[in-house]
């Protein structure tokens, strides 16, 4: 089929004169119907255009149809004409053929189970006898479907034959045989038979040439191109089959085909009668009579494709409403032949013209109402039709309308199995046939114990042909080798159509933001389609120029798997791998180095909020320098940039072209991505158009204002600090201005509240992260700032100076420390007892410890980041100790001095007089720790904490060196007591205290707290008026320590 536009200007558009050579074609079942609308839309625009026209003045449209055999001429011009001048019809019939030619159709048995490569050698064996009966002893020309073919008939006829020979001639054919240089055919050529084929050397097709014309050769096998271009005389012409292997499989002649071979028996110049004999089935034996007849009627095939071609015609705005649409049915060779046979076409042969004109209207609307109803195009009230992008894309990559159908039921979660699956049923394969003899081969495939068989096995066994197309698809793209030629040209037919089919899948499935797991799937499906190979495969290397699958396979075998490790192998290694001469390793290892080479970064920006993120996605193209001289990749390489979150929805998809990240490297964008229900998760893929291997597939949590909270758990980003929701005590505490849930969601609650306290007025982005503890707690509210307590304003004046430094205040204490002197007087720390504190609270225990005081103890630091509780130490049941204080994780009980114990390091510079203190401090206190009885804050690491026991006749001073809080003795002879009341003290209290003490080898400070108090120690000494400041700010110092 071929269309010449001859076309004159001069100013404008002049004359159209379009040529349609072997018009004949239109017959076709898929050519056929392409042809006709081709046609008709020209006739359709023309009229638009006389409509249209005001002046009239619209260049003729005229066409020139050509064909060597149609019986229905007369149909064929007037469906070309324009409807008021008909056009002009002109026959050659075969009485003006100068040469007379006899035409004979032989049929050969062959089974169903045979394949046409088997029924072609079956042939080989009857040519002899066919040359016997219709030669005349003149040469004769018999062409094969193949070059291989034609090597093998020769060989079978030398076998089979023996011509007669003159002296003269065999010296003439002894003396080409001497200059040849393919050995086979100089031993053929001795036997007076030759072949000639596109893929010898042009001496030898000249010398068989010269032979053959001269007549020494009798006879000359050959393939349809010779057909072509040479001029050799031949009285008989043998067609040997009807089928050719066109693209990887074995086809139909086309009439054409069949006209120019059978057209080289005959020549005027050397024959006066020739005779053309056609080898082919039995079933297509009548087929072949009829056509050199000239007995089969052309009919039009555009009904069974017509929904197809309508959807096409509207996407190019050559159909724009239903009165064209009319006008457009009416302009095809359709319409002319069902008003001729209407029983073809499935009307009933009674109709008239109107009733047959209102079947097609009724067929023609019909099928725009299937368009409609999946949104392929657009109809107003006005009947006016607009394409769909979907119809666009159906249009543009010429999909079948039930196809389509099949798609619009995908769910959008489908993985690559699935896929798979669907793929095979499309519309695109139904002439795939499955044999008898076939579905042992697939079968194995499919599921073998001792064989490699497909990735995605089927249940059950190979009965449908949806099953074989899904075997053969899989077995190609894992690289299994199919030991069966009518197989492999099955596979050949499958990817060219399946190429079509999954390039529009991935762009269809693109244009919905609810199916981001098909998307991903579809564009790796298309990719593993263009490349022959999964996006797993081990075989990268059969991608590159030069490397077949044996070589391929040479390279799997010796761990080349990637194309990282081909470019870093070295290059004679990789030629002693393949069995290849310098410089084939260095050509190869050139192409994976000038192949693209991607990175991904991915960067949040600080624009977030509780439902809201943005990200910075930046694709570089590392090796953009190398690829300036030399790419390996085609010019139209692009690389699908696709985001998706955990709900299955799209984010961005974006194609970027290699042209684009060669002018600077690189390519950013910012995104915006709407917080998913299921998890914070993002996935972000680079998916390459043209090569395996090239692929990036990462994984990114976004972070918002708050953590997600699932169940009774607090779930925060993979950076943020790990935190829980703690339900053990029967309150929920987590990270400041968390989301809780507890059993269902509830409404977000800042941490401040707890504390009856307000929100500050800081405007950080994040509360969680921030320096300022007023963030996390907030600040008291103003009727209580303006309280008369000392207390109160106290706190206030403390609080407010943290307020100020994005350094917690245990650390910036520290800070301050290191900077100032060795010694510091710590009596400005030391918190001044109430006045109205009653005496006799502390009456029984100054007597015990007026005369003691404490060296140094060893000191533990952060006991874990879990959030944990001190529980008590109780030194037995002696008054000596009457003291007790209890720490809680939110509220202090009390916060004078008499609840408040401060101890220091014990550190026993006299072993002899310490030898009790020094064991319970590093022996006993660090291997009877329990771990259940002790439970540190999370975030709050307890350091440089000083327990002192203070009394009213001894002054205490301390010293403070690099972090450690020493208490010196004020009178040495009273160490001895303190050992006396230390002997007290019941060790089994102390071993359920400091749980798994074994990792602690550091001497550092902390609190230890009394769980109960006295009885007496219950009324609170506070006036009533200070009792009510004190209750709102209770728990306000946990962050300060």
């Amino acid at each position: 089929m071929k269309f010449h536009l001859q076309r004159s200007y001069r100013g404008s558009l002049k004359k159209t004169q379009p040529a349609v050579a072997r018009v004949h074609v239109i017959k076709h079942e898929s050519r056929g119907a392409t042809l006709e609308v081709v046609v008709s839309r020209m006739k359709t625009v023309q009229s638009s255009l006389w409509r249209l026209s005001e002046n009239r003045h619209v260049p003729p449209l005229r066409f020139v149809a050509v064909s060597a055999t149609i019986p229905n001429a007369e149909d064929i011009a007037e469906w070309l004409s324009d409807g008021k001048i008909p056009a002009v019809c002109h026959k050659v019939d075969e009485d003006q053929r100068p040469v007379k030619l006899r035409k004979i159709v032989l049929g050969f048995p062959c089974s169903d189970s045979q394949t046409e490569f088997k029924f072609d050698l079956t042939l080989n064996y009857k040519i002899a006898s066919v040359i016997q009966a219709y030669s005349n002893q003149k040469p004769v020309l018999v062409f094969c479907a193949t070059r291989k073919g034609v090597q093998q008939a020769a060989s079978v006829l030398s076998k089979d034959a023996k011509f007669l020979l003159s002296v003269e001639q065999k010296q003439r054919l002894q003396k080409s045989a001497n200059s040849l240089k393919d050995s086979k055919l100089r031993d053929l050529l001795m036997y007076g038979v030759a072949y000639h084929h596109a893929g010898m050397e042009l001496s030898d097709r000249k010398i068989i040439e010269g032979a053959f014309t001269a007549g020494d050769v009798p006879v000359l096998f050959t393939t349809s191109t010779l057909a072509m271009g040479v001029n050799l005389p031949a009285h008989l012409v043998v067609i040997k089959s009807t089928m050719h292997y066109v693209g990887g499989m074995f086809e139909e002649y086309s009439e054409t085909d069949i006209l120019q071979m059978i057209g080289r028996a005959g020549r005027p110049q050397f024959d006066t009668t020739a005779t053309a004999v056609i080898m082919t089935r039995l079933s297509t034996r009548e087929k072949y009579i009829q056509m050199l007849n000239g007995a089969d009627i052309i009919e039009s095939s555009l009904h069974k494709h017509l929904v197809e071609h309508l959807n096409a015609e509207i996407a190019l705005h050559t159909i724009t409403d239903v009165t064209v649409a009319l006008e457009w049915i009416r302009s095809t060779f359709l319409y002319i032949r069902a008003l001729k046979n209407p029983a073809h076409y499935g009307f009933s042969s009674g109709l008239d013209k109107i009733g047959i004109e209102a079947k097609l209207q009724e067929l023609c609307l019909k099928n725009l109402n299937d368009l409609s109803s999946f949104n392929l195009i657009r109809m107003d009230k006005e009947n006016n039709f607009k394409p769909t992008e979907t119809g666009r894309l159906m249009a543009w990559y010429y999909i079948a309308f039930d196809t389509v159908k099949q798609f619009f039921r995908i769910k959008g979660t489908e993985t690559l199995k699935e896929l798979v699956t669907m793929i095979s049923n499309c519309a695109e394969f139904l002439d795939v046939k499955l044999r008898t003899n076939e579905k042992k081969i697939l079968n194995a495939l499919n599921k073998d114990k001792d064989k490699i068989t497909i990735r995605f096995p089927m249940e059950g066994r190979i009965k449908t042909r949806e099953m074989k197309v899904n075997c053969l698809i899989q077995a190609h793209l894992g690289c299994i080798p199919v030991q069966d030629f009518t197989l492999t040209q099955d596979t050949g037919k499958i990817f060219r159509n399946g190429i079509r089919v999954t390039r529009w899948l991935s762009d269809f499935l693109a244009s919905s933001k609810d199916n981001f797991s098909a998307l991903l799937n579809s564009l790796i499906l298309a990719k593993c389609f263009k490349c022959r190979l999964w996006e797993n495969s081990l075989h990268v290397s059969k991608q590159l120029e030069k490397i077949g699958v044996s070589l391929s396979n040479a390279m799997v075998n010796a761990g080349l798997t990637s194309f990282k490790k081909i470019e870093d192998i070295n290059a004679r290694e990789l030629e002693l791998i393949l069995n290849r001469h310098p410089p084939f390793g260095n050509q190869i290892k050139e192409s994976v180095l000038h192949l693209p080479k991607y990175e991904l970064n991915i960067e949040q920006l600080p624009k977030y909020s509780d439902t809201m993120a943005e990200i910075l996605v930046t694709t570089i193209l590392t090796n953009f320098e190398q690829l300036q001289t030399r790419r390996t990749a085609s010019d139209f390489h692009y690389v699908t940039l696709v985001v998706g979150d955990a709900d299955n929805q799209v984010i961005f998809i974006q194609k970027i072209m290699d042209s684009v990240l060669l002018k600077t490297g690189n390519w950013m964008k910012k995104i915006e991505v709407k917080r998913a229900l299921k998890s914070d998760d993002i996935s972000i893929n680079l998916i390459s158009s043209d090569y395996v291997g090239l692929d990036i597939q990462q994984t990114y949590t976004a972070f918002y204002l708050t953590p997600r909270a699932v169940g009774s758990k607090v779930v925060t980003n993979k950076w943020k600090a790990e935190s829980s929701v703690d339900t053990s005590s029967g309150t929920a505490q987590s990270l400041p201005a968390a989301k809780v849930e507890t059993g269902s969601r509830c409404k977000e609650e800042n941490t401040y509240k707890k504390y009856s306290n307000r929100e500050c007025n800081h405007r950080c982005k994040n509360k969680d992260v921030c320096g300022h503890e007023c963030c996390k707690t907030g600040v008291l509210p103003k009727s209580e700032m303006s309280g008369d307590s000392k207390f109160s304003l106290y706190l206030a004046d403390l609080r407010s100076r943290n307020s100020t430094s994005s350094v917690p205040p245990v650390k910036r204490l520290k800070m301050q420390m290191l900077n100032q002197a060795q010694s510091v007087d710590l009596k400005q720390f030391v918190f001044t007892p109430k006045s109205l504190m009653p005496a006799s609270s502390r009456s029984g225990n100054e007597e015990s410890f007026s005369s003691h005081s404490v060296d140094q103890v060893d000191s533990f630091n952060n006991l874990g980041r879990s959030q944990k509780q001190f529980q008590s130490w109780d030194y037995g049941k002696s008054d000596a100790l009457g003291v007790n204080a209890e720490l809680r994780d939110d509220v202090w009980d009390d916060l004078d001095d008499e609840v408040l114990v401060v101890a220091s390091n014990l550190f026993s510079r006299e072993l002899d007089e310490h030898e009790l203190l020094h064991k319970y401090s590093t022996s006993e206190a660090t291997s009877d720790i329990s771990e259940d009885s002790c439970l540190l804050q999370s975030d709050t690491s307890i350091q440089n904490s000083v327990l002192s026991v203070f009394n009213s006749s001894s002054k205490v001073e301390l010293s403070v060196q690099s972090g450690h809080v020493n208490t010196f003795p004020s009178q040495e002879n009273k160490h001895s007591n303190l050992s006396q009341e230390l002997e007290k003290i019941e060790y089994s209290s102390i071993s359920n205290i400091i749980p798994d003490s074994s990792k602690f080898t550091r001497k550092e400070n902390f609190f230890i707290f009394m769980k109960e108090q006295k009885e007496e120690m219950e009324p609170r000494c506070l006036p009533d008026d200070e009792t009510s400041d004190v209750k709102p700010l209770l728990g306000l110092l946990d962050d300060i320590f």
